[in-house]
């Protein structure tokens, strides 16, 4: 099932406005494109569901050193190693991202509600979306990359 292209605008846009108003750093987007499932995790892969007029997953995969880097510019503190402490915190960020991104696409007809954000911590774990693509976004921002996948279908 092919995810609709509209869908990403909502995430850009909240990425974007999140993490410069949280870290202080400018986003830019890379060349978007689809992908089959499944995705293999990131070093630090966020996931949130999302349920509603549409509905499937939105996952942010980071490496530790990207995650240790947002949460040091968050708190103003050096983060030596990625604790619990940061992993909450990046689980927050996206947490944040979806649910700005949600209101976005509820104002343009998509009412949804989205999960509390579960973290997989390792590199390489598959995670199936089922049968919806996912929408990759890549984000370059001064303090590392950060991927956003957009796994969402429209449910009538």
């Amino acid at each position: 099932m092919l995810v609709k292209a509209e869908f990403v605008n909502p995430f850009l846009v909240s990425a974007s406005q999140v993490l410069q108003t949280e870290t202080g750093t400018q986003v830019t987007k890379g060349e978007v494109y689809i992908e089959d499932s499944p995705l293999e995790s990131d070093e630090v892969t966020v996931l949130i569901g999302v349920v509603g007029r549409v509905q499937g997953l939105v996952l942010y995969g980071m490496t530790e050193q990207t995650g240790r880097n947002l949460v040091a510019a968050m708190t103003g503190e050096e983060v030596p190693v990625f604790d619990a402490m940061c992993e909450s915190a990046v689980a927050e960020l996206g947490n944040v991202i979806t649910g700005l991104a949600s209101g976005e696409l509820e104002a343009a007809g998509y009412p949804c509600k989205i999960a509390p954000p579960s973290v997989v911590v390792g590199k390489g774990t598959s995670i199936s979306t089922l049968s919806i693509k996912r929408l990759v976004i890549p984000l370059e921002t001064s303090l590392g990359s950060i991927t956003v996948h957009v796994a969402l279908r429209e449910v009538y």
